[in-house]
């Protein structure tokens, strides 16, 4: 843990546990302490890669699911327009490197052009 991100196991160490200088302490002692740290502590969130803490996960996916509720008691719900835009969403998606489709209509078209094709739709 130590070699991946130092500062962010100094952070939780001191943190978690009030401990200033890890360095001071035997060596298997840091460990268990480094073991036993949280799924939201930033050294355990850098090593499974998540860029956000669970508890947010959670909060974002229960104020989309409200927002949603509320939505689809309006008149753009109604009508499934102007649909709100999602937290959760922002919060995980990652860069978009290529084009997306809306449709699976719009899929196929791009997929034809590529091939050179004629499709059914043109």
């Amino acid at each position: 843990m130590i070699a991946v991100d130092r500062e962010a196991v100094e952070c939780d160490l001191l943190q978690t546990y009030g401990i200033f200088d890890y360095r001071q302490l035997p060596a298997r002692k840091v460990a268990v302490y480094a073991c036993g740290l949280g799924q939201d502590s930033r050294i355990m969130q850098k090593l499974s890669g998540a860029k956000v803490p669970l508890n947010s996960l959670l909060l974002a996916l229960v104020a989309d699911a409200l927002k949603i509720l509320v939505w689809q008691n309006t008149k753009d719900g109604a009508k499934g327009v102007n649909k709100p835009k999602s937290i959760l969403a922002s919060l995980t998606e990652k860069e978009r490197t290529g084009e997306g489709f809306d449709t699976p209509e719009a899929f196929e078209a791009w997929r034809a052009q590529m091939l050179g094709e004629k499709h059914n739709g043109e």
